[in-house]
């Protein structure tokens, strides 16, 4: 088995995700082959489908032994976070990429031995890439994210809030969740949980709920926030596995417990 050489796999993802937002950047006014998945509104376009290849072959090549844990049907059927994973959301914010043709963003992370190691959000129109290596901060490009606050009040928070909170076929309490929402100073939605994470770590943001995020989701913004003080557990207030979708809270330290014990009830 490959030796994992943090620097080296670092310096080879960033070069990747840097290659995928050109392709993406020099591809986005073409025509889209546009499908559906789980729902009408869980899109998928040919776009997600070529970038992920993108990694999946260049890491493939580069790291035979590695395994890969992504959206679009290149990984690998990954049960555990042994040895050195690869997780990817290729184009995390579909929707947004189709309408608006920004706000989405490539989100990729590694971990090794079931530690987040790497991680990198790549806001592509924008060209903003969020990294951060485990142990030695976060950065926006080549700027250095302070950490978070070392107190904060839920009174003062911003709250971003995944939309899809409201499903029907949900497990959340909707009046709890309601009464957080006019609990703190405001609320957002950007639709990319990647971009979401990394206004957390830029601090731009305080705390956020989601019921429906899967691992490429939010596996390097993770990373990105761990690096700056934040703190991400199940909405049970367990650890994160990284494996399977889970309900998903982030925040300021001093906020997570107050709102998992106060407005998160799952049923």
């Amino acid at each position: 088995m490959t030796q994992f050489n943090k620097e080296t796999v670092y310096q080879n993802a960033r070069k990747w995700v840097e290659e995928a937002g050109e392709i993406i950047r020099t591809e986005i006014d073409q025509p889209r082959k546009i499908d559906t998945k789980m729902n009408p509104n869980d899109l998928v376009t040919e776009m997600d489908r070529k970038i992920e290849e993108f990694f999946a072959d260049k890491i493939r090549q580069t790291y035979p032994s590695d395994l890969i844990l992504s959206e679009e049907g290149f990984g690998d059927q990954v049960n555990e976070l042994k040895g050195t994973v690869w997780i990817i959301d290729p184009i995390d914010g579909t929707m947004n990429f189709v309408h608006q043709k920004r706000t989405f963003a490539i989100s990729l992370a590694v971990f090794h031995e079931g530690v987040g190691e790497i991680g990198f959000v790549y806001d592509v129109m924008a060209d903003i890439l969020y990294h951060a290596k485990r142990g030695e901060g976060t950065y926006k490009n080549e700027q250095k994210l302070v950490p978070i606050a070392k107190e904060k009040n839920l009174s003062e928070a911003i709250l971003l809030l995944n939309p899809l909170w409201c499903a029907p076929n949900d497990r959340a309490d909707h009046e709890k969740v309601a009464e957080l929402v006019k609990t703190v100073r405001g609320a957002r939605s950007y639709g990319s949980a990647a971009l979401e994470f990394a206004y957390l770590a830029e601090g731009i943001t305080d705390v956020y709920v989601s019921f429906h995020l899967q691992p490429w989701d939010y596996a390097a913004g993770v990373i990105l926030y761990h690096e700056v003080g934040g703190q991400t557990v199940k909405a049970t207030g367990e650890d994160l596995t990284f494996l399977k979708q889970e309900p998903t809270v982030a925040g300021h330290p001093d906020l997570i417990a107050e709102v998992i014990q106060n407005y998160i009830s799952l049923k």
